[in-house]
C-alpha cells in the first residue's frame, strides 16, 4: 500500500471521528426551552406542571434527560419479533372486551419488552425506561406512563373505570405502532423520532358498545 493510500486512509478516519463526535456533543449540548418544547411535545407540558408551573426549573430536567439519554441509538426488531409483539398487541386488544384490567397489564408488559429489545433500559428499571423513552418519543410516551400506573394502581372496575382503561390502551397503541415501525428503526441518538407514516397498522376494533358493561 502506497504512502499516499495510507495517508488518504488516516485522513478519512480522522474525519469520520471528527463528525462521530460532533453529532455526540450535539446532542448532548444544553437545550433551549423552544427546542424542548419542539421535541417532548405534551411532555414539556408535563413537565412544567410538575415543577408547579417553574419552566426554568422543567426545562433543566428535560435537558438533563437528554444528557443522559440523548445518544441512544435504538436497535431495530427483526421482521419475527415485530410479527410476535403485533399479535401479542392484537389479542390483548381482542382480551380488553372480557377483562380491561388483564389486557391493560399485558400492554404494558409488551411496551417493556419491545422497548427494551429496541434498546431502552429493560427489566425493572421502569423511571429509566420511562425517561428515556421521553427524549425519543415524547408525543407518544404518556400512553405507556398511562398503563403502567393503571396496572400497578388500578381502579374499580366500573364503567369509569373501564372508560379510562380504554383510553389508556388507545394512547399507549400509539407508542407500541411507534416502537414496532419499520419506519427509521435505526434512528440515529438525540433526533426525537417523527411520527411514524408507516405504522404497524394493529387493528383496534373496541368502541364504547363493545366495552362490557358499558
Amino acid at each position: 500500500m502506497s504512502t499516499g493510500v495510507i495517508i488518504a486512509l488516516i485522513v478519512i478516519v480522522a474525519a469520520v471521528a471528527v463528525v462521530a463526535a460532533a453529532l455526540i456533543l450535539l446532542a448532548r449540548r444544553p437545550q433551549g426551552g423552544r427546542t424542548l418544547r419542539r421535541r417532548f411535545g405534551p411532555e414539556y407540558d408535563r413537565a412544567v406542571a410538575r415543577h408547579d408551573g417553574d419552566a426554568r426549573a422543567a426545562e433543566r430536567d428535560l435537558a438533563e434527560r437528554v444528557k443522559r439519554h440523548g445518544t441512544l441509538r435504538q436497535r431495530p426488531l427483526e421482521a419475527a419479533a415485530r410479527e410476535q409483539y403485533t399479535a401479542r398487541w392484537t389479542a390483548a386488544q381482542e382480551r380488553f372486551v372480557d377483562s380491561p384490567q388483564d389486557a391493560v397489564a399485558e400492554a404494558d408488559r409488551l411496551l417493556g419488552e419491545v422497548a427494551g429489545e429496541r434498546g431502552f433500559p429493560d427489566g425493572e428499571r421502569y423511571e429509566e425506561r420511562l425517561e428515556a423513552l421521553s427524549v425519543h418519543h415524547g408525543h407518544r410516551v404518556h400512553g405507556y406512563r398511562r398503563v403502567h400506573e393503571a396496572t400497578h394502581n388500578p381502579t374499580p372496575d366500573d364503567r369509569a373505570g373501564t372508560e379510562e382503561l380504554r383510553e389508556a390502551m388507545i394512547e399507549a397503541r400509539a407508542l407500541f405502532e411507534e416502537l414496532v415501525s419499520t419506519k427509521r428503526q435505526d434512528t440515529a441518538a438525540g433526533r426525537p423520532d417523527p411520527a411514524p407514516d408507516n405504522r404497524s397498522r394493529t387493528p383496534w376494533a373496541l368502541t364504547r358498545r363493545q366495552v362490557k358493561g358499558s
